[in-house]
């Protein structure tokens, strides 16, 4: 069972553990945006996940940040969660509306599908974006989204389980591979053990605001990757810190890749972009493109 340390239970406990920290980034950073993970690095490590942006913007009111058009996806599943602030969004289905922090955006590409958004009229804004690849079972299924507020999504202790199960606690969507997804906000000197279920040999963590040891240092704006196994990870707070962390069972299947979809093969990829084509055709004629 998962346990959280009390900062006076976990004094002196011992955080040289067996799973080394084996790869580390900040990322590429444009805008307020910073890719801390892509297929073509840590991506291929990590699979299933394959993309994590780090959203973290300042002053937004005076910044004039640009809308981010209708583009589209496939063979991929994206999860928005916010931590500060909030965004809008937009579909290829005409649905349009804002998800404010504490909210998270699933959206689930499977054979294709386009969204848009913006950063919204919050002066902070804080949160991260995953990109899932899908098992062949539903690269090409059908496409749906889901806009799930804080009273839908649940917590245990420190952990907000965005996707997967923690104790007690679940998520509300149906993970497409085996996997669990947390948001994890730790007090200075709290320590928090994660045992991963059977199976789940990836592991990674990236830190949004504060600074963690486990057992090497992890401040703001890093990623790290775990080597693999089942072994169990300590995290302790250096500073009040909040992260997401990931642990999976590893995609067994190539990442095919094109401009806009990840894939598990090429065959799959031309059905996927052939269909994301045939949305922007309908989108342009109806004047929804810019």
């Amino acid at each position: 069972m998962p346990a959280v340390l009390s900062p006076r239970l976990s004094a002196g406990t011992a955080l040289e553990g067996p799973r080394r920290i084996v790869h580390r980034t900040r990322g590429r950073t444009h805008g307020p945006i910073t890719r801390l993970m892509s297929p073509s690095d840590l991506g291929e490590t990590l699979k299933p996940f394959v993309f994590l942006d780090l959203i973290d913007a300042r002053d937004l009111s005076r910044a004039h940040m640009p809308k981010l058009g209708l583009h589209p996806h496939s063979g991929i599943a994206t999860l928005t969660w916010l931590l500060e602030g909030a965004v809008e969004y937009e579909d290829d289905q005409g649905r349009q509306g804002r998800i404010d922090h504490g909210w998270m955006e699933w959206m689930h590409a499977g054979s294709g599908a386009w969204h848009g958004g913006g950063f919204g009229d919050s002066d902070r804004l804080r949160g991260f974006q995953l990109w899932i690849a899908l098992p062949p079972a539903a690269e090409l299924a059908a496409p749906y989204s889901r806009y799930l507020g804080p009273g839908q999504i649940m917590r245990e202790g420190p952990v907000t389980v965005l996707l997967g199960q923690y104790g007690s606690a679940f998520g509300a969507i149906q993970t497409p591979s085996p996997l669990n997804y947390f948001s994890v906000a730790l007090r200075a000197g709290q320590s928090w053990r994660y045992q991963p279920p059977t199976g789940q040999q990836v592991a990674w963590a990236a830190v949004s605001r504060g600074a963690l040891r486990a057992p090497e240092a992890i401040v703001a704006g890093e990623l790290v990757a775990f080597e693999d196994g089942e072994l169990p990870l300590t995290f302790r707070a250096l500073e009040d810190t909040e992260f997401v962390f990931g642990s999976a069972a590893r995609h067994p299947h190539a990442l095919t890749v094109g401009h806009y979809s990840v894939h598990t093969s090429p065959k799959a990829l031309r059905q996927g972009e052939a269909r994301i084509r045939q949305i922007g055709q309908q989108l342009q004629e109806a004047g929804r493109l810019v």
